[in-house]
C-alpha cells in the first residue's frame, strides 16, 4: 500500500461509484486525508475503520457546472480525482467547470480517467469526449496525469440476456464482429490510482498517460465461455449490428446505447485489444484477469445464475 502524506488532501469525484468507493477504501487505508463528492446516484463508500468521514468531507457534486461550487469544493487540496460525467449533453461542460475550478483553487495535480482509443477521430463517442477533455487539461498550468482505462469486466457480464426460448441459455450480444478486448477490473484501476495519487514525488507521474488493460486480450466467445462456466449455465456469443444493439437497449438512455454500441464497434476494430504492463508497473502486481475477477466477485454477475427450481 503506498503511503499518504498527512499534510496533503486528496478530493475525489464520483465517490459514491463503482471506482470512486473503491479509490476512497485504499486511501483511507493509507491514512490520507480526503474530501469525497458524490452524485447521489451510487452508494457511499465504506472505508476501512468503519468510521465515516467528517460532514464537510463529504459533499454532494453540483448538479451543473457551477465552478464557483466545484471550486469551494476543491479548496485546500493538493489533487483532484476526475472521473468523466455519465450525462451528455453538458459532459464536457462539466469536465470543463471542474478543470476551471481545480485551477482556481490552486489544486497542484489532476488525475483524470479517460479511454483506451482516445483522440480526435476516436471511433468510441466517450473517447472523444474524453480526448477534447484531455487537450482542456493539457492547456491549464495543472500537472496532469491521464488514466486512459479499457472497458471494465463488469461491463461484459451486464451485457448478457437471456435467451427467451430457451431457460438455461444466455446470450452476450454486441455489435463487436469478432474484435477482442482487454478488459480491466475496478480494483485495477483503482490501485494504480492509489498509487499515483499519494505518491510524494509529483515529477514522477507529471504528463504521464497510463493505459490500463488487462493481462489478456478475448474474444467475445472466449468471454461468454468464461461467464458460462463461471455461472454453470450455456451462454452464447450472438453479434449484433448496430439497429439490433439499439433495439435490444432501449431501456438504456440515449447516450449510454450510443457509449455500448461506439465502444463495441471500436473493440471490432482492434482499438481495445493491445495489453500493457501499465497496471503491473504501478500497482505492484499483475493485472485481474476476467477469470480472477469472475472468482472474486460472484455477487457482481449473481444475475447470470440460473434461479433455484423449488
Amino acid at each position: 500500500m503506498t503511503p499518504a502524506s498527512p499534510n496533503r488532501l486528496v478530493v475525489l469525484t464520483g465517490a459514491d461509484g463503482r471506482l470512486g468507493s473503491k479509490l476512497a477504501f485504499r486511501v483511507a487505508a493509507a491514512g490520507g486525508q480526503q474530501r469525497l463528492l458524490v452524485s447521489g446516484r451510487g452508494v457511499a463508500p465504506r472505508l476501512p475503520n468503519g468510521a465515516p468521514l467528517p460532514e464537510a468531507q463529504v459533499l454532494t457534486t453540483p448538479s451543473d457546472a457551477d465552478t464557483r461550487a466545484l471550486t469551494r469544493a476543491f479548496a485546500g487540496a493538493y489533487a483532484v480525482f476526475l472521473v468523466p460525467s455519465p450525462e451528455r449533453p453538458g459532459r464536457l461542460g462539466k469536465h470543463r467547470a471542474a478543470i476551471d475550478a481545480a485551477v482556481l483553487a490552486g489544486v497542484r495535480h489532476v488525475v483524470y480517467v479517460s479511454s483506451v482509443g482516445a483522440g480526435p477521430d476516436a471511433i468510441a463517442s466517450a473517447a472523444r469526449d474524453d480526448w477534447l477533455t484531455e487537450e482542456y487539461l493539457r492547456g491549464t498550468d495543472l500537472t496532469w496525469t491521464m488514466l486512459r482505462t479499457a472497458m471494465f469486466h463488469r461491463t461484459l457480464a451486464f451485457a448478457v440476456h437471456d435467451e427467451s426460448s430457451g431457460r438455461h441459455t444466455a446470450l452476450l450480444r454486441a455489435p463487436a464482429g469478432e474484435g477482442r478486448v482487454a478488459s480491466v477490473s475496478h480494483d485495477d484501476v483503482a490501485d494504480v490510482a492509489t498509487a499515483v495519487l499519494l505518491d510524494e514525488n509529483r515529477r514522477r507521474h507529471a504528463g504521464r498517460t497510463y493505459l490500463l488493460t488487462g493481462p489478456e486480450a478475448l474474444s467475445f466467445d472466449e468471454i461468454a465461455a468464461s461467464l458460462a462456466a463461471a455461472a454453470g449455465r450455456t451462454i452464447q456469443y450472438v453479434p449484433q449490428t448496430v439497429e439490433q444493439a439499439r433495439a435490444l437497449f432501449y431501456r438504456s438512455t440515449a447516450t449510454e446505447v450510443e457509449d455500448w454500441i461506439t465502444q463495441c464497434q471500436a473493440i471490432e476494430a482492434g482499438v481495445l485489444e493491445d495489453v500493457t504492463s501499465d497496471v503491473g508497473h504501478l500497482a505492484g502486481r499483475e493485472a485481474q484477469s476476467l477469470d480472477v475477477w469472475l472468482d472474486d466477485y460472484p455477487a457482481e454477475w449473481a444475475h447470470l445464475r440460473l434461479p433455484s427450481v423449488r
